[in-house]
This record gives C-alpha cells, structure tokens and sequence, in this order.
C-alpha cells in the first residue's frame, strides 16, 4: 500500500512540474515567461520591470562564429541595431549568457562587462548572466543568436532568428535579398501592425547548457 501511495505521489508530482513547465514556456501570442537575472553590472533585471516598453531578448555567447558575424567589427551590424533601437525610449536590449560554467560562452559579470564595453563596445541595455539555464529553458533557447520580441503589455510577439541568411560569413550581411526579422518586427510593432512572420527558425551555435 505504501508503495502504491508513492508511486501515486511520484506521478502527481511528476504531472505538477511538467504543468508547471507548460504554464512558463514562451509562446509567442502568448505572455512571455518572466524571470529576474543579474546582470554584468550586478544589477538585477526584471521583466516586469520593463512593461510598458518593447524589449527584445538576444542569446548570446561571444565565442560562437555566427554572434561574431553579427559582431564584428567591418560591420557592426548587432550593435547598430542595438544603437538605433535601444535610443528609442521604449525599447530594452537584453542580451542572455546561458552558457554553464566551463562551457563555450560562460562568463563571468567581469567579463561580460569588458565584452560588453571594450572588446565588442555594444549597445545592449545589459548583458544578463544565466549560468544554471532556467531562462534559456524557459524561452527554448536553441541558438545564438536566438531573438525574441516582447510587446509594451508583456506578449511574446517575436521567436526565432535574427535575419534569413543563415551563413557565418560576413558576406551575409550584405547579401541580397536580406531580411532582419527582428528591426523589421519592431517597426511592425511600433506602427501598431502584427508581427510577420512571428516565428522562424533560429540559426547559430547551439547554447551550451
């Protein structure tokens, strides 16, 4: 009887998490997941803390050939993006480390500070540390990049890559026919039109959880 109760027990609470997981997974359509995380400059960043602006969630990992396409310095291309959007007054650029201690990618907040301001001199609002990967989870972060756009009232709106040239060369960047998901869907939203597309596939080094 005893182990019937626990076996019972195990099962219900096994269903309990899963639920749970459901509930916290990002949907885009859906409110996204919140969550708070230190960042580089050892404040703490709340999601709720930022409703009421457009936030756009960018996975990151300094190492990975496809973040230093978008990087690097011939072209600037995340860090002009970053630049034009975040000098909008409702905009918020938070760049997520979940790489786990002694993997590909994990910093330290020391060392993401001088990524952030000196090798890569960007212009993400903050660099947010997730070392245990209980964002990156949350959201299913596949790649980085993986970007993600959360509207004013806290709805998911965007999934998915940044552009569609999925090559780490930096030719890609200049390639015909380029489309950044990501400023055009914030300019959909500012103009008060949906998304589209709302999702796509992320393309990049997988996150090293």
């Amino acid at each position: 009887m005893k182990r019937f109760i626990s076996v019972v027990t195990a099962l219900l609470l096994s269903q309990s998490i899963l639920a749970h997981r459901a509930e916290a997974s990002a949907v885009v359509g859906k409110p996204a997941p919140t969550f708070s995380l230190p960042g580089h400059d050892g404040k703490m960043y709340s999601l709720e803390k930022f409703k009421g602006k457009h936030v756009v969630l960018e996975w990151f990992n300094n190492d990975c050939p496809y973040v230093d396409k978008h990087y690097h310095e011939k072209y600037r291309n995340m860090q002009t993006l970053q630049k034009n959007w975040t000098g909008k007054k409702d905009v918020v650029w938070l760049a997520i480390i979940s790489s786990a201690p002694g993997k590909q990618g994990y910093l330290t907040a020391a060392q993401a500070t001088k990524i952030k301001e000196e090798a890569r001199k960007a212009h993400m609002t903050a660099i947010l540390l997730d070392p245990k990967g209980t964002v990156g989870r949350m959201y299913n972060a596949k790649t980085t990049p993986h970007m993600f756009i959360i509207d004013p009232q806290g709805i998911l709106r965007y999934d998915g890559a940044i552009d569609n040239k999925t090559s780490p060369r930096l030719a890609a960047l200049k390639a015909d026919g380029l489309q950044n998901y990501v400023s055009d869907g914030l300019g959909n939203l500012m103009a008060s039109k949906s998304v589209n597309p709302s999702k796509t596939e992320p393309y990049g080094c997988s996150v090293k959880y």
